[in-house]
């Protein structure tokens, strides 16, 4: 049984934004059971790949509501910021041999769902308004997820 399920109300409507929202579901999942476990190696490996995913994912969220001219971009990208901020923390803590998991999952899980349900809840709609001329853009949106999602 999974940790955290992924509850179809958070569906923003930008079908490539809630797939990489699922990927990051996916990965808490994932750090929940390697801390069950008690696999620090893993745990430590599954982190530092949700922090990764999770910077990927915000820069091209955040290139996203440029291209779609999103009025509130900068307090956005602000609230993205102090979130890396808190994770690296996170990070920082577990590298220095505290056990942060049961802690961290409890914060990751709130804020992720609170952050798509009002902050990607409110830049939505604009996406989704341009995501036909965004789509216009050669092959702009290939590009612009090799450039973030590295395989």
């Amino acid at each position: 049984m999974a940790y955290l399920d992924w509850p179809q109300n958070l569906n923003t409507g930008v079908e490539v934004i809630d797939q990489q929202h699922k990927r990051i579901v996916q990965y808490i999942n994932e750090l929940h059971a390697a801390y069950q476990k008690g696999d620090q190696q893993l745990t430590g490996e599954v982190l530092s790949a949700l922090v990764d995913y999770t910077i990927s994912h915000f820069a091209f969220e955040e290139n996203l509501m440029e291209k779609a001219e999103y009025t509130f971009i900068e307090p956005h990208k602000r609230v993205h910021f102090l979130f890396i901020e808190r994770v690296e923390h996170f990070k920082t803590r577990f590298n220095n041999g505290e056990d942060i998991t049961k802690e961290l999952l409890y914060m990751l899980e709130n804020w992720l769902f609170n952050h798509i349900r009002h902050e990607d809840g409110d830049y939505a709609p604009t996406v989704s308004a341009n995501m036909p001329a965004i789509r216009r853009e050669t092959g702009w949106m290939k590009k612009t997820l090799a450039r973030f999602f590295k395989s």
